[in-house]
């Protein structure tokens, strides 16, 4: 099949990293990257770290508004899409790009397949919502990440073209976690965050992740809200560091909000990085599906800083390690005290990436393979 793939943000690049060694072995893919992350920091890095090629189009369309935003990128992509004649458009996740790229090839009748459909928060309040329900009932093929994924889309009546995959984020995640296991990483990670934090060290277990990224968070009186979550569990023997998107930043300056001294901001990490940050860190704390995720395959402690999770499993699963706590400081703290106290963190992460053991799922090898099945569907 000859397959257009449409990118446009940090987590879309992580999934296509993950999946296109086994979707270039039976398939001709035209790598589309939106630019949604426009910058060098949010995106570019990655395209080298994540050994992907250049893309194919690049159609620089940057920010703005929600709709500001998917309408260029429908405008843009319709040419492509045109132009190159694909059997198929794959879409990832619940972004603009995704939205668009489904949306562009539904409107000129090429099939839709959705790597991490069936996801549902059940708050249309949230842009990634509407962006995930639209691309699932566009789809030809629905890759399912878990079994509630599945049940969701049959609620919606969508059962045709569903496929239970897993999760091709934990197909990358165990091809690389091996590299980020010996705590001589984190002298290497403080190395590189030198020039913007001066004077961190990093120990397992002797500081918090976070990351704070998604819409909903960039309210006013959400920022304030998290803004004092952080800084209320941050401690200079025990800071917080948080790589922070672009966007982010923008809205607590114009806010006028400033983080604790507690809380060390860096820009937005590599892949490679933020894994070595949460598997050594006491804690996670973070309001992104895909750190969630991750944060339970590396098991560790994780607070997720929202009302609600597409993500049952990972909670129902960790035993009480992961934590919905939204942004009540309150819950933050005891939560942390009981997780990951500063006596018992430092001995918990060391055992925790002494004992790792990460397997591929294959949810790679599934997704190419069903293509080619369905190719004549």
């Amino acid at each position: 099949m000859r397959i257009v793939s449409v990118v446009g943000t940090r987590p879309q690049l992580i999934k296509a990293a993950a999946l296109r060694p086994a979707l270039v072995a039976r398939h001709h893919d035209v790598f589309v990257d939106t630019g949604q992350h426009y910058d060098e920091a949010m995106a570019g890095v990655f395209f080298a770290e994540l050994g992907l090629p250049p893309p194919d189009h690049s159609l620089g369309v940057g920010g703005g508004t929600q709709a500001a935003q998917t309408a260029r990128m429908l405008a843009a992509l319709e040419p492509v899409l045109v132009a190159e004649r694909p059997d198929a458009v794959l879409v990832y996740g619940d972004t603009n790009s995704t939205l668009a790229g489904a949306l562009a090839a539904a409107k000129l009748a090429i099939p839709v397949a959705h790597v991490e459909a069936g996801l549902r928060s059940f708050d249309r309040r949230m842009p990634e919502e509407v962006n995930r329900v639209v691309a699932d009932h566009l789809s030809r093929w629905c890759f399912a990440p878990t079994p509630t994924a599945v049940a969701n889309l049959a609620a919606e009546g969508i059962v045709d073209g569903v496929t239970l995959v897993g999760d091709v984020l934990q197909d990358l995640a165990a091809r690389t976690a091996a590299e980020v296991r010996d705590p001589a990483v984190l002298t290497s990670v403080s190395a590189t965050l030198a020039a913007e934090a001066p004077g961190l060290r990093l120990s397992p277990g002797g500081y918090l992740f976070a990351t704070v990224h998604r819409a909903a968070n960039r309210d006013p009186a959400a920022l304030r809200a998290w803004a004092e979550l952080l800084g209320a569990v941050a401690t200079r023997e025990r800071p917080v560091v948080l790589p922070l998107h672009p966007g982010t930043s923008a809205a607590l300056v114009g806010e006028g909000i400033e983080l604790g001294s507690g809380v060390v901001l860096v820009s937005p990490v590599g892949y490679r990085t933020a894994l070595a940050l949460q598997l050594h860190a006491a804690a996670v704390l973070t309001d992104s599906g895909g750190v969630q995720r991750e944060a339970a395959w590396l098991q560790v402690p994780c607070l997720v800083l929202r009302d609600t999770t597409e993500w049952l499993e990972a909670v129902d699963g960790s035993g009480g390690r992961m934590v919905v706590v939204g942004l009540d400081v309150g819950r933050a703290i005891a939560e942390l005290e009981r997780l990951a106290s500063p006596v018992d963190a430092p001995e918990l992460a060391a055992t925790r990436a002494r004992a790792l053991s990460l397997s591929p799922i294959g949810a790679d090898e599934a997704i190419a393979t069903r293509l080619d099945e369905g190719a004549g569907g």
